[in-house]
């Protein structure tokens, strides 16, 4: 069976994942929101994910060490230490790569997915970061859309959905509020 790529992180009301300062505080998930993500790391086999996405995350690298965190918090950590991840960046050398289980793609985002998908393992293949999304988009890879959208307008930044100028008709396959936000996941018919 072939892997599902999917395309899962917030959004604000009118669709930004990061705001016009760069900022994304607005979208914090409460404890249920952050169960709710888990569980999508947990259905993951390979996480792509560009420059941007790959430095933030590296602070889930020795997070579990924080006395602050919280019990599921502590978990998260050691799921996305893990999962395997795929860096894909025009500026990264493969020693600046950094965290477990972690690698610079050998070649370009179509051809990791073509060899991803193909190769034997549980789980989706899951792109992260807007930038690497657009990219995935633009070249019809992405299978699913995971969305949480939070109540607040940010009125810029940088946009979930990538700017095309064609259309794409999706199939809704789950539609729930937890507490003030909405989880929506679509599929792209194929």
């Amino acid at each position: 069976m072939t892997r599902l790529v999917t395309y899962s992180m917030s959004t604000s009301l009118d669709g930004y994942v990061v705001g016009p300062d760069g900022g994304f505080d607005w979208s914090v998930p409460d404890e249920k929101v952050f169960r709710l993500a888990m569980e999508e790391v947990r259905g993951v086999g390979v996480h792509l994910l560009g420059r941007r996405l790959h430095e933030t995350m590296l602070f889930w690298e020795t997070a579990e060490e924080d006395q602050e965190l919280t019990e599921p918090e502590r978990e998260f950590a050691v799921l996305w230490r893990a999962l395997p991840k795929v860096v894909l960046s025009r500026t990264l050398t493969p020693a600046q790569v950094r965290g477990s289980n972690t690698r610079l793609a050998a070649g370009t985002l179509a051809e990791e997915v073509v060899r991803l998908r193909d190769e034997p393992g549980p789980g989706d293949l899951a792109i992260g970061g807007a930038t690497l999304a657009a990219e995935a988009a633009a070249l019809d890879l992405i299978d699913e859309y995971r969305i949480r959208v939070y109540p607040v307008l940010v009125g810029g930044g940088t946009p979930y959905f990538a700017r095309h100028p064609r259309q794409v008709d999706l199939e809704l396959l789950e539609s729930r509020a937890i507490g003030s936000v909405l989880s929506l996941r679509y599929r792209v018919p194929r």
